[in-house]
């Protein structure tokens, strides 16, 4: 599947929304230090509900750790500044979908890290300073997933 990766995250229940968002579609999601909250964190729970034992999570000390674990394999930093939009891109299996922390995003360091592949957008309006960490994370895991055909995703059950 994908990598979903949060560069320092701040926000607990961002991090326990991509637990959920790593549990239903298979993705491995890997968090880089330092982390602004404990995994044991209530708002963090909360929000991943009863997914964190369906998810696979790994927590990194550093950014040289995290590409030990996921290279080689295309990284895409999602920035506001990329003029790249996400849905321009083709999708494999092992991509790494790779997100800065909640306000400020990527630095310019990880952006211009040589192992960065491309800068990515989402699109929105103009004057809009950005979207949600976990709602950009699922815009895009669920592109990526989208055009591989959603691979081990069940039947859609009717309602």
């Amino acid at each position: 599947m994908f990598h979903i990766v949060f560069v320092e995250p701040r926000i607990p229940p961002n991090t326990g929304n991509a637990i959920r968002l790593s549990a239903a579609t298979g993705a491995h999601l890997h968090l880089v230090e330092p982390l602004a909250f404990d995994l044991s964190d209530a708002k963090l729970r909360r929000a991943g509900l009863d997914y964190h034992d369906l998810a696979t999570v790994t927590v990194h000390p550093n950014l040289a750790d995290l590409w030990g674990a996921v290279l080689p394999a295309r990284v895409f930093a999602f920035t506001t500044g990329a003029t790249v939009s996400y849905a321009d891109v083709r999708y494999e299996p092992g991509d790494v979908l790779l997100f800065g922390p909640e306000p400020t995003g990527l630095s310019d360091d990880v952006l211009t890290d040589p192992n960065v592949t491309e800068r990515l957008r989402i699109p929105m309006l103009a004057g809009r300073r950005s979207l949600n960490l976990a709602n950009s994370a699922a815009i895009a895991t669920y592109e990526a997933w989208r055009q591989l055909g959603f691979g081990g995703a069940g039947p859609i059950a009717a309602t």
